[in-house]
């Protein structure tokens, strides 16, 4: 576990995990975002699914800052993810995906240090917001955490994951995640941290990541579908009660989202 030295210097060491496959367009801009953080202690993994458009390419120009890359096949996403969490040997574990970035060069200290203040806390999250992909000042979402509770899983809404820190010890005690789910795995991990394992978790204030907009969790109708169904699996596979009426409850706040900014 993470601590302070009595000199006051910070000890703790942050994994961040970056999950990619033919991501030559974005990965640089993950990359140095993750480079560019003004926290000292970073391992940074990246898994990438044997990437055949150059990925692989720009990585190696970066090769020597990277504690470790993993190129293989996987079954996906969080199979991906798993990968990078085993392999991670840090006391906080995040992950920030090849089309993503932090919001400024500050964002893991100010992390670090709410784990710091309380070694009672296993999660951290912030905001994030939604951008263009070729216009990355240009927000179209600004995903909140404000107002979330624990209970509000049983209605579709979970915290932000692209801006979710964990001990390594609370993933180890809770599992890795569960590969039968095509989008909500994410949601089904969030449902075992903070309603089965009622994790300890503290929100910061902020945004934390930029997201380009686009992913598999917000692309379509067909994937909304999948994604409020497997949500009502992944609660109920937990002994949590919903259904679909509950999660599409969901629906007219969420359209609040595409009109609010931050301030």
């Amino acid at each position: 576990m993470g601590s302070k030295l009595s000199s006051g210097v910070s000890v703790l060491k942050i994994s961040i995990i970056t999950v990619c496959c033919n991501s030559a367009e974005t990965i640089r801009d993950t990359i140095e975002s993750v480079l560019s953080q003004t926290f000292p202690d970073v391992e940074y993994i990246i898994v990438d699914g044997e990437s055949s458009d150059g990925t692989l390419s720009i990585v190696n120009e970066y090769r020597d800052r990277i504690t470790r890359v993993i190129s293989e096949p996987d079954q996906g996403i969080y199979d991906a993810m798993n990968k990078g969490v085993r392999a991670s040997s840090g006391d906080v574990i995040g992950t920030l995906n090849s089309d993503d970035f932090f919001e400024d060069n500050g964002v893991l200290e100010c992390i670090a240090a709410c784990f710091e203040e309380d070694n009672e806390v296993d999660i951290v999250f912030g905001d994030v917001v939604f951008v263009k992909p070729r216009a990355i000042s240009e927000v179209v979402r600004y995903y909140t955490s404000a107002r979330f509770r624990p209970w509000m899983l049983r209605f579709g809404w979970m915290p932000p994951h692209p801006s979710t820190y964990v001990r390594k010890s609370a993933y180890m005690a809770s599992g890795l995640y569960r590969l039968n789910y095509k989008i909500a795995a994410d949601y089904e991990m969030f449902v075992r941290w903070l309603l089965v394992k009622r994790l300890i978790f503290r929100r910061i204030d902020k945004v934390l990541v930029r997201m380009r907009a686009g992913g598999a969790s917000t692309s379509g109708f067909k994937s909304s579908i999948v994604l409020n169904r497997e949500i009502v699996e992944a609660c109920r596979s937990n002994g949590v009660y919903t259904n679909i009426p509950f999660v599409l409850s969901k629906i007219p706040l969420k359209l609040v989202e595409l009109v609010h900014r931050p301030g």
